[in-house]
């Protein structure tokens, strides 16, 4: 499985590839600092960069998706796959998957509509349903075992460049994990997460090593966001954060982890 910069390595003939390398290898000679290392980026605010509009921009945190701006979880969708656990009753444990009407099908209850709900919401509904007519105080709990809908891209200097599904809690680290981790080139200090917000593509850059020791935060991943691991040794430049995206973004070179 190759990464961003191993596919530019066996590709040089390609003009993106070629200024992709350039920019990485040989940016020590340039003649810009304003944009040859990733301080020398100039975040903006989150909202001035969505208020842009269009091209990517570079932000110093990424706000959360728009349809999770009045809560800290992702609305459920189809193909879902949800564990539902209902406390000291094993027989009503299921494993269920929301099919393409947005519905699951529970012992006793029947079908209802997980599709659009958070996990919080759809367990409040299940504990009501069962709370009226066959259980007191029934205590549900739902883990979301797979999210065919929720899923991220992770790419450059990894051990395992994928596209990966991940859970409606998944944090930076999380993702970082699933790639295997950094290879023997990448920079914990260069990662870099792409979202889109409404028309907007924005990044930010954060510091896993930081993150890791608890000076900073571990930042929420969503569905849909693409991280980018550069080398350590690379220099980083709005023109290369932009092709970096764009060859994430090729998932037919990708393998899809089920």
């Amino acid at each position: 499985m190759m990464g961003i910069f191993d596919l530019a390595r066996h590709s040089a003939g390609t003009p993106v590839l070629l200024a992709l390398l350039a920019l990485s290898a040989c940016a020590s000679s340039s003649s810009t600092p304003s944009t040859s290392s990733v301080d020398a980026l100039r975040p903006t605010s989150s909202s001035s960069a969505i208020a842009r509009g269009g091209a990517l921009r570079m932000v110093k945190d990424l706000p959360a998706p728009r349809n999770t701006r009045n809560g800290s979880e992702q609305p459920l969708s189809a193909n879902d796959v949800l564990e539902v656990s209902v406390f000291q009753v094993d027989n009503l444990n299921r494993t269920v998957q929301i099919d393409a009407s947005g519905q699951i099908s529970l012992p006793l209850i029947g079908a209802m509509t997980a599709a659009g709900k958070t996990v919080r919401q759809l367990k409040e509904e299940i504990e009501t349903a069962y709370g009226e007519k066959y259980l007191q105080s029934p205590d549900v709990t739902i883990f979301v075992k797979e999210s065919a809908g929720q899923r991220i891209t992770v790419d450059g200097e990894v051990n395992r460049a994928g596209i990966y599904p991940v859970s409606s809690s998944a944090s930076l680290l999380d993702a970082v994990a699933l790639a295997g981790g950094f290879n023997a080139v990448g920079d914990t200090g260069k990662v870099f997460v792409y979202r889109n917000i409404g028309q907007s593509e924005l990044v930010a850059n954060y510091n896993v090593e930081e993150i890791r020791a608890g000076r900073n935060r571990n930042p929420r991943i969503y569905g849909g966001d693409v991280i980018v691991v550069f080398a350590s040794k690379s220099k980083i430049a709005m023109n290369n954060l932009k092709d970096a995206l764009g060859l994430a973004s090729s998932a037919a070179r990708i393998a899809v982890i089920p």
